[in-house]
């Protein structure tokens, strides 16, 4: 029986294979109808070979088969690199990258210049977006930053973070969600907006909001999702390299899709400082969500230390929001989001948005 079952699947790849080179031969013969025929015969062989490849897996033929269709349609500028990559049989990263290089030296004494950055990284692609060329990542991680007027702190996380998040063999895009006007800050709203146009450009399966001012000591925490929410800025430099209590949930964190959305996002109605953190702890609990992190010395963070913003005091109702979390979780949060996308910058480094997010209601 299993050796019936193997040449069946062999004969169904021989089967397709044969479909797909008299496809081609077809093809070919109306390519040698056009001035041009001897140049377009020299992809045909190309593609021809990709096609003859029995390993080849069934998404790979797809996208010959899809390659085949623009020939047949006349479009003819096909880039046959990205043809190549795909036929590539690419084993899945390692659980553990093997590229990663421990505990790292973080200052933020010398001044940097983006043009630097974007020369030492130069397999990232416009967007901030990257993947692995020797594995499959596990991952499609987005990385998302409330943002504003914080730009010096920006080149230094984009400088340290894009090695790492290469080395951690991450497929992985970097969008920085800056508020726009000069109204109340509101981080957790900004980290909804984020969410909402990530997964409108990538099918992600794995969000890590970020502050822009805080930067990992060490590789191995991973900028990754877990089978729990992941609390990843354990020790910040700020706290003593402490846990500043047991519930703090601030600074960096990552969730899968499938538990973002089983806590409705984060709320939209905290403007200002404090109170959004504990609010998006006590969604996870209600929900049966438990924190991981990583140790205490895998989990150093340095914090860039800096003034308070403007239009970013402490917000006053903080405490009243945190208790009514239960109450308010299924009403407010990534299903009520409402802003509106202002401007899209594509950076070879990032993916800035400039989004209206609104203003505070009085007496929340």
């Amino acid at each position: 029986m299993l050796g019936y079952m193997g040449n069946k699947g062999f004969l169904t790849k021989a089967c397709v294979v044969l479909t797909v080179i008299v496809g081609l031969h077809i093809i070919l013969m109306v390519l040698y109808d056009s001035d041009s025929g001897a140049n377009k015969y020299t992809k045909y062989r190309q593609i021809s070979d990709f096609v003859t490849d029995m390993n080849m897996s069934v998404a790979h033929r797809k996208k010959v088969l899809k390659l085949i269709k623009y020939y047949s349609n006349g479009t003819l500028d096909v880039d046959l690199s990205e043809l190549a990559f795909t036929n590539k049989h690419l084993e899945p990263c390692p659980e553990t990258s093997p590229l990663l290089l421990g505990p790292l030296q973080v200052g933020f004494a010398n001044p940097l210049n983006l043009s630097e950055v974007r020369e030492d990284n130069p397999e990232v692609n416009t967007g901030g977006r990257y993947k692995p060329s020797e594995c499959v990542a596990l991952q499609k991680v987005a990385i998302i930053i409330p943002f504003r007027n914080r730009d010096e702190h920006l080149k230094y996380w984009l400088y340290y973070l894009h090695p790492i998040l290469q080395r951690q063999q991450l497929d992985y895009g970097i969008y920085i969600i800056e508020q726009n006007g000069k109204d109340t800050f509101n981080r957790a709203k900004l980290l909804n907006v984020g969410y909402a146009e990530a997964i409108k450009e990538y099918d992600y399966d794995c969000f890590v909001f970020s502050d822009v001012d805080i930067v990992p000591m060490d590789d191995h925490n991973t900028y990754k999702c877990f089978s729990q929410p992941r609390h990843l800025s354990v020790s910040m430099d700020k706290f003593g390299f402490k846990l500043p209590y047991k519930n703090y949930f601030g600074g960096v964190s990552a969730m899968s899709k499938a538990q973002y959305l089983k806590i409705n996002g984060f709320p939209n109605n905290y403007w200002g400082w404090g109170g959004e953190d504990d609010d998006i702890y006590y969604r996870l609990a209600y929900r049966g969500m438990t924190i991981s992190r990583p140790s205490g010395n895998i989990g150093k963070c340095r914090m860039i230390r800096h003034k308070r913003d403007e239009k970013n005091e402490a917000n006053p109702h903080r405490f009243k929001r945190i208790r009514l979390v239960r109450k308010m979780m299924n009403q407010d949060g990534i299903k009520s989001l409402k802003y509106k996308v202002l401007k899209v910058e594509k950076d070879q480094l990032f993916t800035k948005i400039i989004v209206d997010i609104g203003k505070p209601t009085k007496g929340i």
